[in-house]
């Protein structure tokens, strides 16, 4: 069925069909809000602090090779620039990376969610990535879109393949990357047109930075080629990873000619064989090149290094020769380090018309031939080899050329790069960037989690309670940022907790414990025996090892007949919410489903009994965690088939939506001052609990209704912790994962509890996993300025909407 929308607005302003309301901007999920959230905030140059994230060194590639120089040249030349390696390593060899922050595995998802949750827990002012479609996992490298999407500072990507015809796949995931980027840097002005034709990418957003070169002296050939025994010779070379697509056939071809008028040259093709290629075939590529070599006579004018050589042994070969040639197939190709290489040491290349020597060579730097022409590759390469003058002359128009991408220059251009886009950041961190962790475990110690803090720090007079360690549990089992071996360390604390809590002889749990351990009460309240069933069944579905689902299994069949006699709304709620878990993991659980159906007609007849024309609720008051119980209808009337429970539950969730809106769209949590007081709701103090609870229920009304309007409540409930609430104050600290306690009069409560913790921690992973079942990887805006507008593409239609920006 169709849900009505709430008779207040979900957490947004609609747009009139004559346009945008004058001063809002459009939100989240494409829709207008009041709230100016990404106006730039002009900065001076100043020290900034970078995650940069590609291959590097020892692995041998040239992305690796990319990211080893800018690590270096940054590091050299622009001291301001502090950066932190994160390195994507091989799924095929791992290397030891001493200089790196953290290490990816290129194959395992939960590698990137790791670095993520470290980078924002760093607090670095920019993410600077390097990407290419083969160095990541998964198809087309659609791992790295679970890091880009929770990283939290501005994000830089280096393009280093813009495909003129990527295939869907390919397409998608950039389209997903340029969305999230800030700023996109690419070192051609072919890539850059492609990103304006193909992806609607605007030249503001990207930066055009040639390929850094090394500076070297010019004109040392004589002495490098005396010091490798080449005196004497003509030398030629290719370098790079061998592999088809690289040419060498079409090169060998020609040498033939080339030998043939001047047969004191040699061609060197240094480098190993491309190790996927190896782990395919081994060297046959290589023995199938040398064969052909044989065949045509020109085996002693072929010198093979088989090695990937370091830079510094590389700059060394490049001196030596006299031509350096890159007979690439590929046209498309818009990056090549070599080839910058090469013309900064002064080098005549003969090269095909690719995109990066296209516009490198350009007025005589270099000769451009057809591909796949031995006759172009050799006539090309004799001409310069019949006139010295000739040659001679190229080559200092190369090295000319090449002073115009020296490390310096090179090193100046990424600054100022890194300078632009923390300049621009936004005020809040992008929707999904992931929580730290460190403040859970501020909060936790051997025995559980501790229920208070002054300000930051655990105050230990309030000792512990279950409800906080029920909560832990539940996150233990969603936080796939954080590594499987700390959520299993932590749950079993957590666990170990809850089972200690459990009283044989009033069959109920405890609640409060104080520090010294010794239990405040002999049976806890019904609401938080009510969540702790949850928090059981929630364990058997997700917790973090199969002994842990075991043991959720165990006590949640110890507790559930007992708990299930609980006579509250919201205890009941929380225990329906429990049971269905345990149903969604083993259908036939009697017990479970008898919960539900008694939980169901409970919560059913209570919304008649108490609805009048203006509050169709189940009490007359309004409490805390209100959504929690049409939630629990909700998913109940699913599971169930109980069309009349689905129409209270949803009743009940556009009424409480509509108390919990502001009239300009904000989330405005019930008050604890509502508490008590009969059909009416009071907006302070406002806590996170309500929050979290609004995400989850506005998630079951959207698997429940299809309708849309309720991931539009999802995300204002969200940003109430992101400074999106009555106070503009930001709640939870994403470096951290920390919380304030709520929203006073006055402002923020400074203090951060472990209630408020967990409630922002499980809001965001609730809100990640809303954004898969909306039908997207990982929700994106995309903006664009349009006629002193701001345009956002609603990642979930595909439609424009357009706002004007809000004068705050």
């Amino acid at each position: 069925m169709s849900i009505q929308p709430p008779h207040r607005p979900l957490g947004r302003a609609r747009i009139s069909p004559g346009g945008a309301r004058t001063g809002a901007v459009l939100d989240f999920f494409g829709n207008e809000t009041g709230a100016d959230r990404h106006r730039p905030i002009p900065t001076a140059a100043r020290q900034v602090r970078v995650a940069l994230i590609g291959g590097f060194r020892p692995r041998k590639c040239g992305i690796a090779t990319f990211t080893t120089d800018l690590f270096e040249q940054l590091g050299c030349h622009n001291p301001e620039v502090q950066v932190d390696l994160h390195v994507i390593d091989s799924p095929n060899e791992s290397h030891a990376y001493p200089e790196a922050r953290s290490v990816i595995r290129a194959d395992q998802a939960e590698d990137y969610r790791i670095a993520a949750r470290r980078i924002n827990e760093d607090g670095v002012d920019a993410v600077w990535l390097q990407h290419e479609y083969g160095i990541f996992g998964g198809p087309e490298g659609e791992m790295v879109l679970d890091l880009v999407d929770r990283v939290a500072a501005p994000l830089i990507v280096t393009l280093h393949t813009v495909l003129a015809e990527p295939d869907e796949r390919q397409r998608a995931i950039l389209q997903h990357i340029l969305r999230r980027a800030s700023r996109v840097m690419v070192m051609s002005q072919h890539s850059q047109g492609l990103l304006a034709s193909l992806y609607g990418v605007p030249a503001e957003r990207v930066a055009v930075i040639a390929h850094g070169a090394p500076d070297r002296p010019f004109g040392r050939s004589a002495m490098f080629k005396a010091a490798a025994g080449h005196s004497g010779k003509n030398v030629l070379m290719t370098f790079g990873l061998l592999g088809p697509g690289k040419g060498l056939e079409t090169m060998i071809e020609a040498l033939p000619a080339i030998v043939a008028r001047h047969p004191d040259t040699i061609y060197r093709i240094v480098g190993a064989t491309h190790p996927n290629l190896v782990a395919r075939e081994g060297e046959a590529y290589r023995d199938s090149l040398m064969a052909r070599a044989a065949s045509l006579g020109v085996s002693a004018n072929i010198e093979w290094d088989n090695r990937f050589l370091d830079t510094e042994e590389l700059l060394d070969s490049l001196e030596e020769c006299d031509i350096y040639v890159t007979p690439y197939p590929n046209l498309q190709q818009s990056t090549s380090g070599t080839l910058s290489y090469a013309v900064a040491t002064g080098k005549a290349v003969v090269a095909t018309p690719y995109v990066h020597a296209r516009e490198l060579l350009a007025e005589d730097v270099g000769v451009l031939v057809p591909p796949r022409s031995a006759q172009a590759l050799a006539d090309a390469i004799v001409g310069l080899l019949d006139d010295p003058e000739a040659l001679d002359a190229m080559q200092r128009r190369a090295y000319a050329k090449g002073r115009e991408t020296i490390w310096p220059r090179f090193a100046a251009a990424s600054a100022d790069l890194v300078q632009s886009a923390v300049a621009s950041a936004p005020r809040q961190p992008p929707l999904l960037a992931t929580p730290g962790f460190a403040g859970v475990v501020a909060m936790s110690d051997s025995t559980g989690m501790l229920q208070h803090s002054i300000l930051t720090v655990p105050d230990r007079r309030h000792g512990y309670c279950l409800d906080d360690n029920v909560r832990a549990l539940m996150l233990m089992g969603v936080a796939d940022a954080v590594p499987l071996a700390e959520r299993q360390r932590w749950a079993t604390v957590y666990a170990s907790f809850i089972q200690y809590a459990w009283n044989p002889d009033e069959r109920r749990f405890r609640n409060f414990m104080a520090f010294d351990r010794t239990w405040c009460e002999d049976v806890g309240s019904e609401d938080s025996n009510g969540r702790t069933l949850w928090a059981l069944g929630h364990a058997m579905r997700h917790a973090p090892d199969a002994g842990l689902r075991r043991w959720a299994r165990l006590w949640f069949d110890i507790a559930v007949e007992p708990l299930a006699e609980c006579h509250y709304p919201r205890a009941m709620a929380f225990a329906m919410l429990g049971a269905m878990e345990a149903l969604r993991v083993e259908p036939d659980h009697a017990a479970a489903r008898a919960l539900v159906v008694r939980g169901g007609d409970m919560l059913h007849r209570l919304l008649e009994e108490e609805r009048r024309p203006d509050w169709a609720w189940f009490e007359a008051m309004l409490g805390y965690d209100n959504p929690r119980m049409p939630q629990a209808l909700i998913e109940a009337a699913v599971m169930m088939g109980r069309n009349d429970w689905l129409d209270s539950g949803l009743a009940a969730m556009r009424f409480i939506c509509g108390q919990q809106v502001s009239s300009t769209g904000l989330f405005r949590a019930i008050g604890s001052e509502t508490f008590h007081r009969r059909y009416e709701a009071l907006p302070f103090d406002q806590q996170p609990l309500e929050a979290w609870a609004a995400i989850d229920a506005a998630a079951a009304a959207f698997a429940a209704s299809g309708d849309r309007a309720w991931l539009d409540h999802a995300e204002a409930a969200y940003r109430w912790f992101l400074g999106a609430n009555d106070r503009g104050v930001v709640l939870g600290d994403i470096a951290s994962g920390r919380c304030r306690d709520g929203v006073t009069p006055q402002g923020a409560n400074e203090n951060c509890g472990a209630e408020s913790i967990l409630a922002f921690q499980l809001s965001h992973y609730a809100m990640q996993a809303l954004a898969r079942e909306a039908g997207t990887i990982l929700p994106a805006v995309e903006e664009r300025q349009v006629a002193g507008a701001v345009v956002r593409t609603n990642p979930l239609t595909d439609r424009d909407q357009q706002g004007a920006l809000a004068n705050t």
